[in-house]
């Protein structure tokens, strides 16, 4: 949960839904509204019973806290409305603009108890102050429903995030002490100290100034859009665990109607496919939401070469950019350049010069990747287009073509062996070829591919008709 340095906790129920939590709010602003209607009509009687004008000050801010009540009511109510086209980030702000309002006003009430007890002090005006078990019994009264409602008020802010709430319970918590030295004020009366009463008024005073400092600097963050603290740095680590984010490149955050809003910048790398910086935007998108709860935050990926990305990646990402086919791509130093040379392939029926200013491009885009003095060669092939028609080869040709497959490998004595999994179609083209093969887990792959090669080349020659032979090379079982 977070807090910041004064006030209760920002987080967000993190099980409640948007409507419940508005619900909570407004069900609590409403108590609270009736609350201090009785509370203040208790404590004018009271005031006008026995002449205490720690009760009376007490009393008048009764009726301003019908005001602040009321107000706080209509502020929660107002927040909860969901964004429009005026306001993209919502209306949490007006929280914060009750609190201030709240501040505003507990700053008044200290200013204005501190002159009427200053007035009393300087001319030497000793009022009368009655003591009475009704008197004491409405202080009681109040004591014990501020402190109800200072409770109650601060646990819904803390479950809610409401600003508005947050300052009605500091609001509360003033009002509670306020009390309790109204109480020591009269008892102080009551045993013959005659200034009791007019301490106690200045307590107030202090107390009530004290708790509106604290408040404004809870709401002034809020409204200067502060980060709250501790939340970046969660937030931080939980980017930096996420696999598939090489850099975090910005993170802002602030605070409205009790949800932290925000957005975050990281770097992937750019040869990933788009989905997969899909996947890792949305794996981020959880682990933000696991480190804070109920926060909104924008992610932002860019693609950025990373330090172990290969020239022969950066060649790819440079095709796969222009949407050019590209294979049997070799990248090798001559001297102090390099040397790029690949495969293209372009549509079979597109005029050589289309296809040559194609090529154009894709060389051009290289050397800007690697230098102006690169060298470039590209080999444009017919791409082909659609899907050929073909079907199974007659049994009696697949079991030839397995046989020659088999004789061929054995011929060659290499470690392909166990051809299995022959599979043969017929096409225009001739008969294109599949099979499964074993080899020694062990060997390196382009010792295997040599080996295969060696197989493709050989049963090409013995059977003429096959134009395609495609092998997939299998780990040998071991015994």
């Amino acid at each position: 949960m977070t807090t910041t340095q004064d006030g209760p906790a920002t987080e967000p129920a993190a099980r409640a839904t948007p409507a419940q939590i508005a619900l909570i709010k407004q069900r609590a602003a409403i108590l609270s509204v009736m609350a201090t209607i009785l509370l203040t009509g208790a404590k004018i009687l009271g005031a006008v019973i026995s002449g205490s004008l720690a009760l009376l000050t007490d009393a008048l801010q009764g009726l301003v806290d019908v005001g602040s009540t009321l107000f706080t009511w209509f502020a929660v109510r107002a927040s909860d409305k969901p964004a429009d086209e005026e306001h993209h980030y919502g209306h949490g702000k007006v929280e914060a603009l009750a609190a201030l309002v709240e501040t505003a006003i507990l700053f008044i009430l200290a200013g204005a108890i501190l002159w009427e007890a200053g007035n009393r002090l300087w001319s030497n005006i000793t009022a009368h102050v009655e003591v009475t078990p009704l008197v004491i019994g409405v202080m009681l009264l109040s004591m014990t429903v501020d402190a109800i409602r200072w409770r109650s008020l601060t646990k819904v802010a803390k479950e809610t995030g409401s600003e508005a709430l947050a300052g009605e319970a500091t609001h509360f918590s003033a009002d509670f002490v306020g009390s309790a030295l109204v109480l020591l004020g009269l008892i102080g009366t009551w045993y013959g100290l005659e200034r009791a009463d007019t301490a106690a008024a200045f307590a107030i005073a202090a107390y009530t100034a004290f708790c509106a400092y604290r408040l404004a600097r809870r709401v002034l963050d809020t409204l200067m859009d502060t980060a709250p603290e501790g939340v970046g740095e969660r937030l931080r680590d939980a980017a930096r665990g996420v696999p598939g984010v090489v850099g975090l490149n910005w993170l802002r955050i602030r605070p409205a109607g009790g949800r932290v809003h925000g957005e975050i910048g990281i770097s992937v790398s750019r040869t990933l496919p788009l989905d997969r910086v899909v996947a890792i935007k949305a794996e981020l998108g959880e682990a933000l939401a696991a480190a804070e709860p109920g926060a909104e935050i924008t992610i932002t990926a860019d693609p950025v070469q990373v330090d172990d990305e290969t020239a022969l990646e950066r060649v790819l990402l440079i095709a796969l950019k222009l949407k050019i086919p590209v294979h049997h791509v070799t990248v090798h130093s001559i001297g102090d350049k390099l040397s790029v040379s690949l495969d293209m392939e372009v549509d079979a029926t597109l005029p050589l010069g289309a296809a040559h200013e194609i090529a154009t491009r894709l060389e051009s885009a290289i050397r800007a990747e690697f230098g102006g003095e690169t060298e470039v060669e590209t080999h444009i092939e017919p791409m082909e287009t659609g899907q050929p028609a073909g079907h199974n080869a007659a049994w009696e040709t697949v079991e030839d073509i397995g046989k020659t497959l088999a004789g061929e490998a054995g011929k060659l004595d290499g470690p392909i062996h166990d051809i299995h999994s022959v599979r043969v179609r017929q096409t225009a083209k001739g008969l294109v070829v599949n099979y499964h093969c074993r080899v020694d887990a062990g060997l390196d792959v382009a010792a295997v591919h040599e080996a295969v090669d060696a197989i493709e080349r050989a049963v090409r020659i013995a059977r003429p008709q096959v134009c395609r032979l495609v092998s997939h090379a299998e780990p040998a079982v071991a015994p």
